[in-house]
């Protein structure tokens, strides 16, 4: 059977989950395009699996749509033929030893970039700070490749965060450019907490006084700044080394 109804309580279930009031509500999300779909089954995560094609698939919760219906259930501008809905994973234990802290990040590609080069270098925990942007919102989803199925992540407060890190033993590195060591000069060390703030306007003091030590990336001086993403992604490659 194929759903055709774009008032199909289904489809109607679906596409509530464009909001984070209903992800929240329902502890649930979706996931778009093959690629992410796959990974999200490899994760063990997906609830229901909707396609346009009616094609046999031995799975069970799984939904045939029209192109219309898989549009309206689309955050897209060019809907993918398959879509999941995903059982959010959200972890409550800061494990390892590499340590990600992402304090009010707002941007959601930059939130998934982060993400993906976490997976890259080895990071262990990312930490989530309660007010940076939803780690369920798509656009995260998607700029994050599906990288989000495998690390773990916490959202918590970051000075609890901090807290429970410094109790752990593990140095704890901030960002600031006018009193940072050169990230190079930094000896590889088999655990950290990294701590990356906002995209205009760095680290809250608060947090930059609980640091253990601050860091910078030496650049050209015609470039005043690099983008959280970018910045983030170059410090976890050097600490790494």
């Amino acid at each position: 059977m194929v759903i055709t109804s774009l008032e199909n309580n289904k489809v109607k279930e679906v596409v509530k989950l464009q909001s984070k009031k209903y992800r929240d509500l329902t502890n649930t999300f979706v996931v778009e395009t093959t690629h992410l779909v796959e990974e999200a089954e490899k994760a063990g995560i997906v609830k229901e699996l909707f396609l346009v094609e009616d094609e046999f698939v031995d799975k069970n919760d799984t939904y045939f749509v029209t192109e219309e219906v898989m549009k309206k259930m689309s955050s897209l501008e060019s809907p993918s033929d398959v879509l999941a809905v995903c059982e959010k994973t959200i972890s409550n234990e800061i494990k390892g030893e590499k340590i990600l802290l992402l304090d009010n990040i707002q941007d959601p590609g930059n939130l998934g970039t982060i993400i993906r080069s976490s997976v890259a270098f080895g990071v262990d925990t990312i930490v989530l700070s309660l007010d940076t942007v939803d780690l369920y919102n798509p656009k995260v989803i998607r700029a994050s490749e599906g990288m989000f199925c495998h690390i773990n992540i916490v959202i918590m407060d970051t000075k609890k965060a901090i807290s429970i890190i410094k109790e752990k033993g593990i140095t704890i590195y901030g960002t600031n450019v006018d009193n940072g060591e050169d990230v190079r000069n930094i000896p590889h060390k088999n655990s950290y907490a990294l701590i990356m703030g906002n995209e205009g306007n760095g680290l809250k003091e608060e947090i930059q006084v609980l640091c253990d030590q601050n860091l910078y990336i030496p650049m050209k001086d015609k470039c005043e700044s690099l983008n959280v993403g970018v910045a983030c992604s170059i410090l976890l490659y050097e600490l790494r080394r």
